[in-house]
C-alpha cells in the first residue's frame, strides 16, 4: 500500500464544520452525539451554529476538530466500507491531529480522544497568561536560518524556539510576545520573504507550555491505550511508532516539542508513500504536502462531496 491518512490541526476549524457530514450520514451523527456525551457539553451545536469566538477557544477547538475526522473515518467504513487501518501504511496528525490519527488507528477510544483534548486545550490555554506568548510564522526561510533567529530574539530570559516545520520556507516561532516580535524584525534583515503574526491564543508547542506537559502527562496515564493498527508518524520524531508507552511519552514531549510535519512527510515518501488523504475538516496538509514534494498526491476527506467522491474513485 502506498496510502497514509492524515489528520488536521487547529486552525483548521470553522462554523459549520461537520453539519453536512450530520445531515447526510447517520454515522456522523453517532460520532457527534457520542463526542458530545463524553464532553458533557454541545459541542456539536457549537461547531455547527458558533459563535465563532468560542469554537476557537483551544478548549473547544482540538476535541471538535478530532470530532470531525473520526465522523468521517465512520462514514468510509459503517457506510462505506472502508476500514482505514487495512487501507494505509500510516496514519500521522498535525499538533491535536495526532490524537485524531490514534483513535483512527484504534488506540484511544472516542470518548477518551474528545476527553484528552478537552483536557489537553483547557492546559495550554492556561499555561501562559494571555498577551504573554505569541506565534509567528516566517516564510522563505529554512529550518537552520529559522533557528539562528530564534536563538538570536530570546535575550533576557525570553523563549524563542521553532515550534513547526510544516514545510520548505515555512516555519512558524513560539514564545515570548517580545521575542517573538524581535524575531519578526530580525527575519526581515536576514531575508525572509514574509512575516506573519498568528492570531493564536497561546504560544504552543515551546518551553512556555511545560505546566500543560505535566497535565497531559498524568491525563495520558490515567488513559488506557492499545497499539495503533498501523504505525503513526510521531510529530516530535518524524519516525514510526507502534508502542503505547514510547506514543504516550511522544505526546507529552509534543506538547512543548517542534512539530516535524516536513520531516515527517518526506520520511513517507522515503517509505514509498505517493498518496495523502488529509481526513476531517479543511486542507491545509493537503497544501503543505504539495509544498514538501510535488509529485506527492493529495486528497482531503471532509464533506459528504468528498466521500462520495472518494469511495466511487476506489470502486
Amino acid at each position: 500500500m502506498t496510502k497514509a491518512f492524515i489528520f488536521p490541526g487547529q486552525g483548521s476549524q470553522h462554523v459549520g464544520m461537520g453539519q453536512e457530514l450530520a445531515a447526510a450520514f447517520p454515522a456522523a451523527r453517532q460520532v457527534f452525539d457520542e463526542v458530545d456525551d463524553a464532553l458533557d457539553q454541545d459541542l456539536s451545536q457549537l461547531m455547527f451554529e458558533g459563535p465563532e469566538d468560542e469554537l476557537t477557544l483551544t478548549e473547544n477547538a482540538q476535541p471538535a476538530l478530532m470530532a470531525v475526522s473520526m465522523a468521517v473515518v465512520r462514514v468510509l467504513k459503517e457506510e462505506g466500507g472502508y476500514d482505514v487501518t487495512k487501507e494505509c501504511s500510516y496514519v500521522a496528525g498535525h499538533s491535536l491531529g495526532e490524537y485524531s490519527a490514534l483513535a483512527a488507528a484504534g488506540t484511544f477510544s472516542l470518548g477518551d480522544a474528545a476527553r484528552l483534548l478537552k483536557v489537553r486545550g483547557r492546559a495550554m490555554q492556561r499555561a501562559v497568561p494571555v498577551g504573554k506568548g505569541a506565534m509567528a510564522a516566517l516564510l522563505g526561510l529554512n529550518l537552520d536560518d529559522a533557528r539562528a533567529i530564534a536563538d538570536e530574539a530570546a535575550v533576557d530570559g525570553e523563549i524563542c524556539e521553532t515550534a513547526n516545520d510544516n514545510a520548505p520556507g515555512q516555519v512558524v516561532l513560539s514564545g515570548t510576545h517580545g521575542a517573538i516580535e524581535r524575531a519578526f524584525g530580525i527575519a526581515s534583515d536576514r531575508g525572509a520573504r514574509r512575516s506573519v503574526m498568528l492570531p493564536v491564543s497561546a504560544p504552543f508547542h515551546c518551553a512556555l507550555m511545560a505546566p500543560a506537559a505535566d497535565v497531559m502527562a498524568e491525563a495520558l496515564s490515567a488513559v488506557e491505550m492499545r497499539p495503533p493498527a498501523v504505525p503513526l508518524i510521531a510529530n516530535v520524531t518524524a519516525q514510526p511508532e507502534t508502542d503505547p508507552a514510547t506514543i504516550r511519552r511522544l505526546l507529552v514531549e509534543q506538547v512543548t516539542g517542534m512539530v516535524r510535519w516536513r520531516q515527517s512527510v518526506e520520511f513517507l515518501k522515503s517509505r514509498g508513500i505517493a498518496s495523502f488523504f488529509e481526513v476531517g475538516a479543511g486542507k491545509v496538509l493537503t497544501g503543505l504536502v504539495k509544498r514538501i514534494e510535488r509529485s506527492l498526491g493529495g486528497t482531503a476527506i471532509g464533506t459528504p462531496a468528498d466521500i462520495e467522491a472518494f469511495l466511487a474513485a476506489r470502486a
